[in-house]
Order: C-alpha cells, then structure tokens, then sequence
C-alpha cells in the first residue's frame, strides 16, 4: 500500500484526501485529529498528473534526441522513443498533428521535438505529447547501417548471382539463435508439422550484445567446418535497432557471404531489414516463415505425390490402350496378313522397268548407229580422198611436206610430190608461169 504523508494545504486533491476521523460506537461524534487516507493506484496517478501539469517547463518544452522503437498505428498515431546516450523518453504523436509532417520520421533518425509531458494515468507512465518535430540529421547507428551497406554492394556481397538455391528437402538444418525463447519453439514447431522427418541442429549464441556478432560467426563457420547441416537458418526476434544490431556487424556478414552451406536469414519482424537480409542467400520476413521456406509440406508433399501416381496410373492405362488399338490395327492389315504381296508386286515392277530399260538402249542404240552413218557420209564428201578420185591431186615440197597453193611456193630445179588417188609422183620443177587458171 502506498501512503501520501505531508500533504500541503495548496494541493487540489487536499480536500479530497484529508478525513476527521470518526470512532465509531462511542457517541463522541468527531474528532478533531486528522488522519491520511489510503488512495488507489488511479488517485496517485491522477496526482501525479495533475502537479505534472501544472509545471511551466513541462507544457511547452523542446526535446532533441534519436527515435527508436517507432511505430506508425493504422490509426494514424504515431508512438516512438526518443533517447540520447544515456536516457529515453517515451513520446506520441496523435493523427492531428502526425498529418502535418513534411517527411516520415524512422528508427536512428534524429529529431528535434516540441510538446508537452504528461502522465498516462493508465500505465502510471509520463511521456511527450509530440506536436511538432522536424529532423535533424541521421543517428549514429542508421548511419552506420547505411554506410556499411553501401560498402558491402560495391563489394557484390549482396548480388543474385553470389546467391545458392535452398534444397527441396534438406535432412539436416541448423539454426543459429538463442537457446531460450519464442523463436526456437516457433521454428521447430512449425519443422514439425510441415515436416517432422528433418533433424535440427540448434546452436545456441548471443543475439545480440558486444559477444553476440562473434558468437554467431563461429557458429556459422563450424557448421561448414564440419558439415552438421544442409541449410542454417540465422534467426532473431523482432526488437529495435539496437537490439538488432549484431546481425549489421560486418563479421556476421562476411561469414554469411563465406558459408559454402545455403543461409536463411530470419532477423526481426517483415519491416525489419539488416545487412544479414541482404547477405543471405534467402530472406524470411519472420523465424517461422523461415522454417516454412526451408522445408515443404509434408501433407501437401503427400497430396501432390498421389496426384501424380493418379495421374501415372491414367496415363499408363492410356498408353497401353493406344498401343493395344495399334496392334488390332495392324494384325488386321494386309501388311500383316499377306506378308509376300509387297514382294511379289515389287518384283512385277522390277520386271517392267527391265523390259522398259533393254527397249530404251536398243532405241538409243538405232538412233546412235543411224547418226553416225550420217556423219561418215558427210565425212567422205568432204574428204581430199574422195575428191582426188575425180581427177584432182595434191603436191607437196618434198622437202618439208608443204602443200604448194601458189607459184611462189616453189623455186626452179625445186623437187616436189604430186599426190594422186593411186599413189604419188616425183617431179623437178623446171618452168613456173604466173596467171589465172581457166
């Protein structure tokens, strides 16, 4: 029980909390002396409140600080936690005044807030009541998230073709988070009933702290060391940035980068992105959508299999009657019945184009014979031969066997050849005489 002692005769709840005491079954009536009063939880809070917001300083002060933990509520409000190096405030923004904002405010982003602070009677808890914000440059962790990443994609640690494919069905999957909590019992209980049959493999490490990146980067490497698994699932709880923090280290990244094993990333809620998303091989908005994509399920699986041994079946039976109608067919044929017919026509044929062949060479032949009696005739009308039978004759210089066309082919005293159809004659010329013959 809580009680409030020296209350001031200025307090607005002064009058309420102050009795006379009354003894009852005395019949003394009142008594003068005054005694505190036990409150409720919602009177001291109401308390607080109340002298919270009565401070000068309070209704209207100018807080700069980090947001953390922000939440933007379907209903419009907006509910964050500004923080510096050593505190955090809880504050809100209602849809009124959220809606007049220039940009959208985010985790590691800081900030320069006017409002006033009031206490939240419900939860006994004093806030910020945020009316106007305006930015003032990135946190230090943001801008170490951005800067690392920008670093690790020129280094092509985040490219698709750096990436490996997830087997179907892995016997084996390790899953490196902490030993205790949710995330553990939500991945196995979802391997379980998708399917039971796949051994995990937990390896317990620090998810988040100054150990944490070191812890999880052993973890990984001794998976490969020693290949205890066919797929690792790297998995984390939501939380805010700085509790998330191990998985932008750049040593957890460079290990994913390094694993010759695939790496499910399962960091945070759906709207929670770290370097280790980008790095993996494959990303799941939550650790139990993880544990659905590396590994089917097992009542589908079943399904799907019995549709295809259905549809086997069907088409097996199709298949063995088509071939079943092809051979009816073909037994039926004449092919199949009369075997010799395709002989016997072939050799009929053969027969004709024989005949057809020996009339073509005869014909070719007369033809042939026919022409080159044609020939031989005009050969021997245009043979010397034939011409010297009339009467005519050819002469030669004997010396060299010329024809002698024109008297000065020959010199006097010259020894020539006259060739006759009979034979040939020697003769010296003695004479030439120039002049046209008639």
């Amino acid at each position: 029980m809580l009680f409030i002692n020296d209350v001031q005769d200025n307090s607005a709840y002064n009058n309420s909390i102050r009795l006379m005491l009354w003894e009852s079954g005395r019949g003394e009536g009142w008594k003068g002396k005054v005694m505190q009063r036990i409150l409720s939880i919602s009177e001291i809070n109401r308390y607080i409140k109340d002298i919270v917001s009565k401070d000068i300083i309070l209704s209207d002060v100018w807080v700069k600080g980090e947001i953390s933990n922000f939440k933007n509520h379907y209903s419009g409000h907006m509910y964050f936690t500004l923080k510096d190096e050593n505190s955090v405030l809880k504050c809100v923004m209602f849809k009124s005044h959220a809606t007049g904002l220039k940009f959208v405010p985010d985790n590691g982003m800081k900030v320069i807030v006017r409002g006033y602070v009031s206490v939240f009677e419900r939860d006994g808890q004093y806030q910020l009541y945020a009316e106007e914000m305006t930015p003032d440059g990135l946190g230090n962790l943001h801008l170490a998230f951005e800067q690392l990443k920008k670093k690790l994609a020129a280094e092509g640690l985040f490219d698709e073709k750096f990436k490996k494919k997830i087997p179907f069905l892995p016997r084996t999957i390790g899953v490196v988070t902490s030993p205790t909590g949710a995330v553990i019992r939500d991945i196995c209980n979802v391997l379980n009933r998708r399917f039971s049959k796949v051994e995990v493999k937990v390896f317990g490490v620090a998810v988040q702290g100054e150990a944490a990146p070191k812890q999880i980067a052993r973890a990984i490497k001794l998976i490969n060391d020693n290949e205890l698994a066919d797929i690792i699932i790297v998995a984390r709880g939501g939380g805010s940035l700085e509790e998330l923090w191990a998985f932008n280290d750049e040593l957890v990244a460079r290990s994913i980068f390094a694993s010759k094993i695939p790496v499910i990333s399962a960091v945070g809620h759906e709207t929670d992105f770290t370097i280790a998303d980008f790095v993996s091989d494959l990303r799941a908005p939550t650790p139990s959508a993880a544990a659905e994509l590396a590994v089917p399920d097992r009542v589908m699986l079943c399904k799907q299999l019995d549709a295809m041994k259905k549809r086997m079946e069907v088409s097996f039976v199709k298949n063995i009657e088509r071939k079943r109608d092809k051979l009816h067919r073909m037994t039926e044929s004449t092919a199949f019945k009369q075997p010799f017919n395709r002989v016997y026509q072939e050799r009929m044929r053969l027969d004709q184009l024989n005949k057809y062949l020996i009339r073509g060479v005869e014909a070719n032949r007369e033809r042939s014979q026919s022409k080159l009696a044609t020939l031989i005739g005009k050969l021997d009308a245009m043979s010397p031969l034939g011409i010297m039978t009339r009467g005519y004759s050819v002469v030669r210089r004997t010396q060299d066997g010329k024809i002698v066309k024109s008297i000065s082919d020959v010199q006097k005293d010259q020894s020539v050849e006259i060739n006759v159809n009979d034979g040939k004659i020697n003769c010296i010329v003695n004479n030439m005489e120039a002049g046209k013959n008639k």
